[in-house]
């Protein structure tokens, strides 16, 4: 298995227990001089991964952190924002904060909510792409510690490649020769997706391909700071290319669902789906035949690429713990090598932010994680600073997005309807 660029090797853990276990019992409620050990309660939106904390993470912090425990409380996806903040406003929130990125952490750190993480050990490792997420606007202030990112592209069905002799697509062009060959033999749906729930086709599909041509960061700090326009050639490319795809979906994609179509994929009559890295042990579990993955084709051969390494999660400390020393050695954990080859792994699919390289064990997460050796990472475009106003930048992108997949919106006109809802309230960053 090939080393990737997010870490390798184990953290020398027992300098940090040395620093947490220094025996300084009036340091951020210490643990106490009867030897009794701190708890620290964990907040997190990721249900799903209570057994894997429970089971894995937990018990690897807690063997080399003696004096410190873990509880990982997690809340429903749905319900976190609003039952965490009442529960930070209340002074009952845990002391470590799971932070999903961008607006809703920064809201609370501009709240008082979360402390600055810049001086952890560790944070050195992280790039202003993983910082980006949980950074102020004016750069000058980090957080939450970066924890994982996830990763756009295209699972395909190896039996119907083979089946028809075809190989996973590098640019465009190979890609429609795919979907019409694939659509010639009738046996399967090219694409496997539909456009009622808009979303994937915004944040997926958009954001998933037209990095390669807007070129990555590049491109989205030029909306950002207003030297671009979503009507530009770079921007409306990616609508002229997802114009094409409704011919390849299933009949009555109009009103397929993100999760009919992944029962679609996974039953085998559909040979490609539009993903992410999040859906590899979906798949995995449910798929009856071999998966593959490719990139997001480039426009021409030869061009740079660009891929959709969109931060995910980050981890932030509660600026009311009663046990801030505890927290921050629990943080820097979280910033450490240990950290990132532990998570990478125990959750396929979720990749760390941390620079550097990791062994991923599971063949698909290292398929995707491979990209960054030859591609810049970006983010979803509209994520950072373009989503305050009204209307909201993805809320538009959904609408747009699918309208132009179904036929009902034309390319330029999409583009047009972008920047013309960003002019109407944004103003650009110097």
């Amino acid at each position: 298995m090939q080393t990737r660029k997010l870490m390798a090797g184990v953290l020398v853990a027992g300098l940090l227990a040395a620093a947490c276990g220094s025996g300084d019992e009036d340091a951020g409620g210490g643990g106490g001089g009867d030897g009794d050990a701190v708890t620290l309660v964990v907040e997190s939106w990721r249900a799903d991964d209570k057994a894997v904390w429970e089971d894995t993470i937990v018990p690897a912090f807690e063997e080399s952190h003696e004096g410190i425990e873990l509880e990982f409380q997690p809340t429903a996806p749905t319900e976190y924002n609003a039952a965490l903040e009442n529960r930070l406003d209340g002074g009952e929130a845990g002391d470590i904060i799971a932070c999903r990125p961008f607006d809703i952490s920064l809201e609370l750190f501009e709240a008082g909510h979360l402390e600055a993480v810049d001086d952890l050990e560790g944070m050195d490792a992280f790039d202003d792409v993983a910082r980006s997420g949980w950074v102020t606007d004016d750069g000058a202030t980090t957080y939450c510690v970066p924890m994982a990112s996830v990763i756009h592209g295209f699972y395909y069905n190896k039996d119907v490649f083979d089946e028809l002799g075809l190989e996973p697509p590098t640019t465009t062009e190979d890609l429609h020769t795919v979907l019409d060959a694939i659509a010639a033999d009738g046996a399967a749906t090219p694409i496997a997706q539909g456009t009622v729930d808009q979303w994937d086709i915004a944040e997926v599909d958009y954001t998933g391909i037209g990095p390669n041509y807007w070129k990555g960061e590049e491109g989205r700090q030029a909306l950002i700071d207003g030297s671009a326009q979503f009507t530009d050639p770079e921007y409306v490319a990616p609508f002229e290319e997802l114009a094409t795809w409704g011919q390849y979906m299933p009949d009555g994609y109009e009103a397929l669902s993100y999760d009919d179509a992944k029962v679609l994929f996974t039953n085998g009559d559909g040979a490609i789906f539009p993903g992410g890295s999040w859906e590899i042990t979906g798949f995995e579990r449910d798929a009856g035949f071999e998966l593959g993955v490719f990139a997001p084709p480039l426009p021409t051969d030869g061009d740079p690429c660009y891929i959709s390494d969109h931060v995910d999660i980050g981890m932030g400390m509660n600026a009311d713990t009663e046990h801030a020393d505890e927290a921050r050695t629990f943080l820097e954990w979280v910033a450490s090598e240990e950290f990132a080859q532990l998570y990478s792994n125990e959750l396929p699919g979720f990749f760390s932010l941390r620079e550097g390289a990791v062994e991923v064990d599971n063949a698909l997460a290292d398929d995707f994680v491979s990209w960054r050796d030859d591609c810049e990472s970006t983010i979803r475009l509209p994520a950072q600073k373009l989503n305050r106003g009204d209307p909201a930048m993805w809320d538009e992108l959904y609408a747009v997005s699918s309208e132009v997949v179904n036929g009902t919106l034309t390319p330029a006109d999409a583009a047009q309807r972008l920047q013309e809802g960003l002019d109407s309230w944004y103003t650009p960053s110097e």
